[in-house]
């Protein structure tokens, strides 16, 4: 067996730490996702084989090991605008429902990987804004969480290569909200879109107190990874998070149906959201 290699028995075991930790479900057949994205780790942690890396990572002892495996495996590279209606109804719909909003109007991100869904929602609140220039007087605020420490770094600096600039943002607004990074090709966001947003750490098994309430939550493309259980408990605590008449935004392939009573389903053209009863 080469050194970038894991037992099946090793794999399992490792499953149900992931699970334990951060709630992920691995697949059966998502060996292969842990070796490419763990094998990595090996030269910084001075590691000789995978499997002493996941034994070790599983101690709690190995704080910094663990931290780092737990970022390398909930780590998601994401798109601007991604599926693009979720942002056509929060311009179209939920924007213009709470024009006349006292005070900020606060909505999360939740898992908010590397950071191009809470850009895509300030750009959004700023494209609305040119438009309707006496609308939401008190702003927004966008809270944005992820898992990663590593990735929420990386989002508060908020520079972005050719490659992932290319991934759905238009020429146009790559000239509007971005200026010229550190790097050739990369360019950073600009300070007035980041005043809108505050990154934090937040694991989605822990409390969501401390982040008080919101109007609209953004938690797309997350639940799939999780078991009907801890679904159930997000949802729960997702609902408490929300302001009556909040709204709920799920991936496009997600759904809540059997979950919840909390909530009602709103059919849009395209797309479905939930309103918090």
């Amino acid at each position: 067996m080469s050194n970038r290699e894991l037992s099946l028995s090793e794999y399992q075991e490792f499953r149900q730490f992931l699970e334990h930790q951060c709630g992920i479900v691995l697949g059966e057949s998502k060996l292969y996702l842990v070796k490419s994205r763990l094998s990595p780790l090996m030269g910084r942690f001075n590691i000789d084989s995978l499997s002493e890396l996941v034994k070790r990572s599983m101690k709690i002892s190995e704080r910094a090991l663990r931290a780092a495996v737990i970022d390398a495996m909930t780590t998601n590279e994401t798109l601007w605008f991604r599926d693009t209606y979720p942002f056509q109804i929060l311009h179209d719909r939920i924007l213009p429902e709470y024009k006349n909003h006292t005070g900020p109007l606060k909505i999360w991100s939740a898992a908010c990987s590397s950071g191009q869904e809470p850009y895509s929602i300030a750009i959004t609140y700023d494209e609305f804004k040119a438009k309707n220039p006496g609308a939401l007087k008190g702003g927004i605020k966008v809270t944005a969480t992820d898992i990663s420490n590593k990735v929420l770094e990386q989002c508060g600096i908020g520079e972005y290569d050719s490659l992932a600039l290319a991934r759905g943002l238009s020429a146009e607004r790559r000239q509007k909200y971005f200026t010229d990074g550190s790097k050739p090709g990369s360019m950073k966001v600009r300070d007035n879109l980041k005043t809108h947003i505050h990154f934090r750490h937040l694991n989605l098994l822990d409390s969501y107190s401390l982040l008080g309430k919101f109007d609209v939550i953004f938690c797309r493309n997350v639940l799939i990874y999780f078991s009907p259980e801890v679904k159930r408990k997000i949802i729960a605590q997702f609902r408490q998070s929300l302001n009556p008449g909040g709204y709920l935004i799920l991936g496009a392939s997600e759904s809540i149906s059997g979950l919840t009573d909390d909530f009602e389903m709103i059919r849009c053209n395209p797309g479905i959201i939930y309103r918090r009863k």
